[in-house]
């Protein structure tokens, strides 16, 4: 009876031993697949959102540039009046899309893009109305292109484009 009780109690022990191992290379599996924290959790780096910031704006510099909004919706047979509009509001969305970028951008930049917005918008409301009544869309779009290829001066997108370029440059 005396080495049963031995038995039973080495069989425990071995047991209790093996469920403790078997325990302990779990954890220590688990911590191994977990990703590695020193300090708080990863924030997104300022900098890289700067950066992202700066492209976006860049690009929409692009797009709101009047020869390639023009060249992107010349629609043949529509209004001066309907292109006017057309333009304005294409112009309008394009800034409203990306209005929260300017809290990664310095204060110069974002106003130069404000007023590249504002210009844009003058230009295509003051060659609208100067045009007569029954003018067409390609009307519009011809005056446009032309008084910005008479005075270069008047088209401002190069300009806040190689100034987002260079603040941009400035964060590497």
């Amino acid at each position: 009876m005396n080495e049963l009780i031995w038995a039973i109690a080495i069989a425990v022990v071995l047991a209790g031993s093996l469920a403790y191992l078997l325990w302990k290379q779990r954890k220590e599996v688990k911590t191994e697949q977990m990703p590695k924290r020193s300090g708080p959790p990863p924030v997104l780096n300022t900098k890289q959102l700067q950066i992202q910031a700066y492209e976006r704006l860049i690009l929409l510099t692009d797009r709101i540039a009047l020869p390639n909004l023009i060249s992107r919706t010349n629609q043949p047979g529509t209004s001066a009046k309907d292109m006017q509009l057309l333009l304005t509001q294409i112009i309008k969305q394009e800034f409203e899309h990306n209005i929260t970028q300017q809290i990664y951008v310095s204060a110069p930049a974002w106003d130069a893009l404000r007023n590249l917005k504002e210009q844009n918008l003058l230009l295509v409301n003051q060659v609208a109305a100067i045009l007569p009544a029954e003018a067409s869309g390609g009307d519009l779009n011809k005056s446009l292109l032309e008084l910005l290829m008479n005075n270069p001066k008047l088209s401002l997108d190069q300009v806040v484009s190689d100034a987002l370029s260079f603040e941009a440059k400035k964060l590497f």
